[in-house]
């Protein structure tokens, strides 16, 4: 594993051994590694959602389209 050197605040120092205390963290590393982690989920969302987004509508979300939906769900369910 790497080593990084991070600088930080008073305030921000203190708020992260709070987080570290309060939140089940053994070390500060461990939470900035949470934090990083969170960090990419949602930067992998994002671009699934601007993906999505972008693609071109194929079927219509309507009721019926959430029903088939359900039915699929269920379907597996059983199987």
């Amino acid at each position: 594993m790497s080593t990084m050197n991070i600088s930080l605040p008073e305030g921000l120092k203190h708020f992260v051994d709070e987080q570290v205390a309060g939140r089940g963290f053994g070390t500060s590393s461990e939470y900035v590694r949470e934090l990083i982690r969170k960090d990419q989920d949602r930067q992998r969302l994002r671009a699934l959602l601007i993906e999505g987004a972008s693609s071109p509508a194929t079927v219509p979300a309507d009721a019926g389209y959430f029903e088939r939906l359900r039915e699929r769900v269920r379907g597996a369910r059983k199987g």
